[in-house]
């Protein structure tokens, strides 16, 4: 894993304990898909494979995770979100992850498909573009 910054990457605003830190060391849950999707940034920001398969759902998760080590993940834009509460089983958040490879910059646009399974919000899959 990547050296751990004192704010969060997800860009909240908050500190990472106070932020996806719980999430990603198992101590909380996400309690929306939203929250999911911060943490899961977070983990690619951090390159925290584990937090990223253990978020996946089983029905699409990859058998392994291969993480491009030369990319650094700065900044989350969270454009919109449909279901995903404490109270729902399905939810989509669609978002803009922001990237920097060497001098390039980047940025990835997604629609992304949650599920709550036993009590716990997973990653689906998502539409790029």
């Amino acid at each position: 894993m990547r050296d751990v910054p004192e704010r969060c990457p997800c860009t909240s605003g908050s500190s990472l304990g106070d932020c996806c830190g719980p999430v990603l060391a198992g101590e909380r849950a996400a309690p929306t898909a939203e929250t999911l999707m911060r943490s899961r940034f977070t983990a690619f920001a951090l390159g925290d494979r584990n937090h990223l398969l253990a978020s996946w759902h089983p029905d699409t998760r990859p058998a392994a995770l291969d993480l491009d080590e030369s990319m650094r993940w700065y900044r989350l834009d969270i454009e919109s979100s449909s279901g995903g509460s404490l109270f729902e089983v399905e939810g989509e958040v669609t978002f803009t992850a922001h990237y920097r490879r060497g001098a390039e910059r980047g940025s990835l646009h997604e629609r992304s498909r949650f599920l709550r399974a036993n009590g716990r919000w997973l990653y689906v899959d998502g539409i790029v573009g």
